[in-house]
């Protein structure tokens, strides 16, 4: 009895453990899930850029019988950007003193456009200048001489306010062509009720060289008409352009006159040039002709955004006319 007693209990304690390590149907709780990260903030979509340029133009002349004058003979500020894909604009006033034109200094506006422009062809609406003749449409800034021939600046439309198409086709041709007021710059009111069409053709045979032809007709009013050539590489330009007006209530000779340009980079930092020009208004008076001789230097000391400009001009006015001399140095600077 005494072993069967102590075998009982043996097995009793052996039980006790294993019973302790069963398992059991209490669930094992789930983990909690990690927090979300935090949602980004999506930045500000950037303000479209906009592009400062412009040139600013510091004059000394001397004239014989007038004695030494200075001026500001531009200073222009231009504001441009894209707003979309296609979609472009441009802002440019110019600041003006007392000794260009009459009256006091002022702020006049000069091209406010907006343009849109697809493979070959674009589209421009506003205030901007007209595509006639070669001398006009280049920027008194990169011109060769200070100045513009005087046919250009009698018979060039100048500026107004209009639209105008342009068509490109593989760099060879440019077509321009538009309708405009007809009222010159700054004048938002078609007064006369007319129009002026304004049409520019630009080919390029061969590199370097190109061929420019454009017509502009007030309508009820004049015709004016023009052409163009010229070669440019580095270190040579020539170029001439002759330019006329016809008007509609005459039978007299047209209005008429040329140029012609030379210039040459004797150093990169020097270029010579020389240019003739006359202009003439047969149908008007003899004492309208005005020949001219320019001869001078453009200095480049900082490179391309620095300029001056040392000349001789030597004006007749008249038939047979007086002829009268002009010492010009102009600094130049652009951004």
């Amino acid at each position: 009895m005494l072993h069967r007693s102590i075998l009982v209990l043996v097995c009793a304690l052996a039980a006790g453990p294993v019973a302790a390590q069963a398992p059991t149907d209490t669930v094992a709780p789930t983990p909690a899930a990690p927090p979300a990260p935090p949602t980004p903030t999506a930045a500000p979509a950037a303000a479209p850029a906009v592009k400062l340029s412009g040139y600013l133009q510091a004059r000394e002349t001397w004239q014989q019988d007038v004695g030494l004058t200075g001026s500001i003979n531009r200073a222009r500020l231009a504001a441009a950007g894209t707003v979309a894909p296609a979609v472009t604009y441009r802002l440019q006033g110019e600041f003006r003193t007392g000794s260009v034109g009459p009256g006091r200094a002022s702020v006049s506006l000069q091209d406010a456009f907006i343009r849109y422009a697809r493979d070959r062809w674009a589209l421009q609406v506003g205030q901007f200048k007209t595509p006639f003749a070669r001398e006009f449409v280049t920027s008194l800034a990169d011109l060769e001489t200070a100045d513009r021939a005087t046919v250009v600046d009698s018979l060039a439309p100048k500026r107004d306010i209009g639209l105008m198409g342009e068509y490109t086709v593989a760099r060879a041709v440019s077509v321009y062509a538009g309708a405009f007021n007809g009222e010159g710059q700054n004048v938002s009111a078609n007064r006369d009720s007319t129009a002026l069409g304004v049409a520019r053709v630009v080919v390029h045979p061969i590199p370097r060289v190109a061929l420019g032809a454009n017509v502009a007709r007030y309508f009820g009013d004049s015709t004016r008409y023009g052409a163009d050539a010229g070669y440019e590489d580095e270190r040579i330009a020539v170029r001439g352009e002759y330019l006329a007006q016809s008007r509609d209530a005459t039978s007299a000779d047209d209005d008429r006159g040329w140029l012609l340009l030379g210039a040459v980079a004797v150093e990169p930092e020097v270029q010579l040039v020389a240019k003739y020009e006359t202009f003439e208004r047969p149908g008007v008076s003899d004492q309208q002709k005005n020949r001219a001789w320019t001869v001078g230097a453009n200095l480049y000391p900082f490179g391309r955004t620095t300029r001056l400009v040392l000349e001789y001009v030597s004006r007749r006015i008249g038939d047979p006319g007086v002829r009268r001399g002009q010492v010009l140095t102009q600094a130049q600077v652009k951004f």
